[in-house]
């Protein structure tokens, strides 16, 4: 774990809530010089704690309008057919997120989707059909609670 000061912590809460801000507007919320804001910026894309800077799309805005998380449990347990599975997630783009989970399923994969045919065509045609998976199970999301990618800062200052 990289070691941050309050300074740091300000400088990653306004990045996580604009990221084009500028070191002199970063500056001026953690309440540094430019330069040293600068150096305290560069030092945290060095130690991997800024993984990167990236657009926030508006997915339904281009079309996708639909999410659905989907439940794999894989037909054997092993590393050969975990790595099978884990190439395929890799080359199937609207797969957004994939976890390995406990439980009663094996992973939990997060797809956006145009429409319900895209959902049927991936299950039927993308997974289901693959070797190192034995059951699919799918649930659409209805309504957005709350999205948000943002870690919770205010717990590291305690």
């Amino acid at each position: 774990m990289i070691s941050v000061d309050a300074f740091d912590l300000k400088i990653l809460a306004a990045l996580q809530d604009d990221g084009r801000l500028t070191n002199q507007e970063l500056a001026d919320i953690a309440g540094l010089s430019a330069s040293q804001c600068s150096r305290r910026r560069m030092r945290l894309e060095e130690e991997g704690v800024i993984a990167g800077y990236r657009a926030e799309l508006a997915g339904a805005a281009l079309g996708f309008e639909l999410i659905a998380f989907i439940q794999i449990t894989l037909a054997t347990h092993s590393p050969d057919n975990a790595k099978k599975f884990r190439a395929l997630v890799t080359r199937v783009e609207e797969i957004q997120e994939a976890y390995a989970l406990t439980g009663d399923a094996d992973y939990l994969l997060k797809a956006v989707l145009r429409d319900l045919k895209s959902l049927s065509d991936i299950v039927n045609n993308v997974l289901m059909p693959h070797q190192s998976v034995a059951h699919v199970r799918s649930s659409i999301v209805l309504d957005r609670l709350k999205e948000s990618a943002k870690l919770p800062l205010r717990s590291i200052a305690r």
